[in-house]
């Protein structure tokens, strides 16, 4: 994913000469407006979100005005701008990274029109917001550590590689910290040889898997901080003729996180050994409820955390029923 400069000058000049109004105004059909503002819906994981945010906010017969800033921070504040200037009732923004979002909370705090942060907490505490985001680093320690118990069933010392995510992503530095901390408890059998950052990148996790794999041919033990970086993944292993289902001679015990459809048929064939879930329902259905709770007047915790799950070829059964991307996989729907 390519980066956008920040612009926060220029946000920054936009946001001292705004004259705002107050929120709160209806649509002509009467019901209440929420504005909705991706900064990407290049991954399955950002699309899944975008269908559950309209399903819940439709449910609650309100409706949902999206906007997506195509990687872009100045089009993503601009549209935060436009939501305030058609007075909706509630703003949901899942923003580009932690820093570009502060002026935008400020903007929607001057205007009194509640905010939620989706899967994104902001660097500073600069007005009143509430995040709801995956436990990131409980839910990568949990995979991790199950990866890990397999290694110690197997025996012996395995070689271990980490794909990192763009670490001005708070996300990406919970997933890496989690995995550190797995790592630890295991280190009589596991040795981390290969840390590839990627900036979520494909290229670029391609270039590293491929190196790293070039340079450690042993290694047996991968975890990917994003599901959406299986196919460099995949793609490596296959060159090096190291890509085998679970139980095979030569088999690469991997696992990931997220939960899309490319883990989710991973798991079903016996490739992929576990994936840490985000509950994505579970987030988009705590979104909405703040945003309209804080619209009410009531208390919201300023953080609510998605404590997600492990799914494996061990409870895959009961896994694809809370597993996201088990729905949206292809000729899955007949098996829910």
């Amino acid at each position: 994913m390519k980066r956008t400069p920040p612009g926060l000058p220029a946000i920054a000049l936009a946001l001292a000469s705004l004259a705002l109004p107050a929120g709160c105004a209806r649509e002509a059909d009467g019901r209440p407006l929420v504005g909705v503002s991706f900064d990407t819906l290049q991954t399955e994981y950002w699309v899944a979100s975008r269908d559950a945010m309209a399903a819940e906010i439709e449910a609650r017969g309100a409706r949902m005005l999206l906007a997506v800033a195509n990687n872009d921070a100045n089009r993503q504040f601009e549209q935060v701008n436009n939501f305030i200037a058609r007075g909706v009732d509630g703003i949901i923004i899942a923003p580009k990274d932690s820093q570009i979002v502060l002026p935008m909370i400020k903007l929607a705090s001057r205007a009194k029109i509640p905010i939620v942060l989706y899967n994104r907490p902001p660097a500073a505490d600069v007005g009143p917001c509430v995040t709801v985001v995956a436990d990131n680093f409980q839910i990568t320690r949990d995979t991790v550590a199950f990866l890990a118990e397999k290694a110690r069933a197997i025996g012996g010392k395995h070689r271990a590689m980490i794909l990192i995510g763009d670490l001005g992503d708070a996300n990406a530095i919970g997933r890496r910290d989690g995995f550190d901390a797995a790592i630890a408890a295991f280190s009589d059998v596991i040795e981390v040889v290969a840390r590839v950052p990627t900036e979520w990148n494909q290229e670029k996790a391609l270039a590293g898997v491929t190196n790293a794999l070039q340079a450690h041919p042993d290694i047996d033990f991968i975890f990917s901080s994003s599901d959406f970086l299986f196919p460099s993944v995949v793609s490596a292993l296959q060159q090096a003729g190291k890509y085998g289902k679970a139980g095979e001679p030569g088999h690469v015990l991997l696992a990931g996180f997220d939960g899309d459809a490319t883990a989710y048929r991973m798991l079903a064939d016996g490739h992929l050994d576990a994936d840490g879930v985000q509950d994505v329902a579970y987030e988009c259905r705590e979104s909405v409820r703040a945003v309209f709770d804080l619209g009410a007047g009531r208390d919201v915790p300023r953080v609510l955390r998605d404590p997600g799950f492990v799914a494996h070829q061990g409870n895959l059964d009961e896994a694809r029923r809370r597993m996201w991307g088990a729905k949206t996989a292809p000729g899955e729907g007949s098996r829910r």
